[in-house]
């Protein structure tokens, strides 16, 4: 191979892995709205069902996205079981968030939801062999610990007065189901084109949803429900959902789960971002300082390791 053509592999490879971080980035912003947004409406409407239906409409947008760009193929439709595992893990993320927010305060969830990433680094490890290495083992601990400066507040007495209760142990166990996806996700696929992968994912999560929450739904007064609910399940639809999917699975093809699942690090600083922007009030200035120390923890991702 001559010089030529290894600077051109390099930079090839450099532009897909920028492209991957740039997929997590708004990954993470798209997510952040979900909790704005779903703290408006989580006493309007129960969990299942909310879920149930959003995952409808999201699933058959993909559907149609990934019918018009040649997405469903028959290679898609190959070992079926594979969706069943997807679908079925992020389905239980979003159950135990759902039932663990009934008992567990914002924040301890919030904090919980922290260990994702270095859940996603031992998951990383087991099935895919990925190596964390120190730089990176450096960046998530200290975008561990700035995210959680930011989820609470600054308030040192807040952080240590944080207890396990039982909704924050059910979210515990949701978020190891987040931060073993990626892994697996890359593990069981096969080259099928995104859309369509995505789609048999969504797919099979909805109909979780489906026998998990058959009561609620039946239940639900759908006609009766505020518009701010129906903006809510449409945005999570779309732009949580359909579209966050697509960005994690492109991004899992493309970088360790290590570094995937890092970007939830920033979750809680977008969330300030929407916040602001809904006209909820802006936090202190100590907490920006967590802000900071989430930003140079993803710079240091973005480094290469070699």
């Amino acid at each position: 191979m001559s010089p030529t053509q290894g600077a051109r592999i390099d930079r090839s490879k450099l532009t897909s892995e920028m492209r991957g971080h740039f997929a997590m980035l708004s990954f993470s912003a798209l997510v952040a709205g979900s909790f704005s947004l779903g703290s408006m409406v989580a006493n309007e409407v129960e969990p299942a069902a909310f879920n149930a239906i959003r995952f409808l409409i999201a699933t058959t947008l993909m559907g149609f996205i990934a019918a018009a760009t040649g997405g469903l193929t028959r290679q898609v439709a190959r070992a079926p079981w594979r969706f069943v595992i997807l679908g079925g893990t992020m389905a239980f993320y979003f159950v135990t968030m759902f039932e663990g927010l009934k008992t567990a305060p914002p924040v301890s969830a919030a904090a919980v939801f922290t260990l994702t990433p270095l859940m996603a680094a031992g998951f990383g490890y087991l099935i895919l062999r990925q190596i964390t290495t120190v730089r990176m083992a450096g960046a998530l601990i200290l975008g561990g610990i700035g995210a959680l400066w930011v989820i609470f507040k600054a308030d040192l007495a807040a952080l240590w007065a944080f207890n396990i209760g039982v909704g924050e142990a059910i979210f515990f166990w949701g978020c190891v189901a987040h931060a073993f996806y990626p892994s697996i996700m890359r593990r069981l696929n096969r080259g099928e084109p995104a859309f369509g992968f995505t789609f048999g994912m969504m797919f099979a999560a909805f109909w979780v949803f489906v026998i998990y929450g058959c009561n609620d739904i039946l239940e639900t007064d759908w006609l009766a429900l505020p518009t701010i609910v129906w903006t809510t399940i449409v945005y999570t639809a779309v732009f949580a959902s359909a579209g966050s999917f697509a960005l994690l699975q492109y991004a899992s093809l493309r970088l360790p789960s290590a570094k995937v699942m890092a970007y939830t690090y920033l979750v809680p600083s977008w969330v300030i971002l929407w916040e602001l922007a809904l006209g909820n009030g802006a936090p202190r200035g100590l907490v920006l300082a967590g802000v900071a120390l989430t930003v140079v923890a993803l710079l240091m991702l973005l480094k290469d390791e070699h």
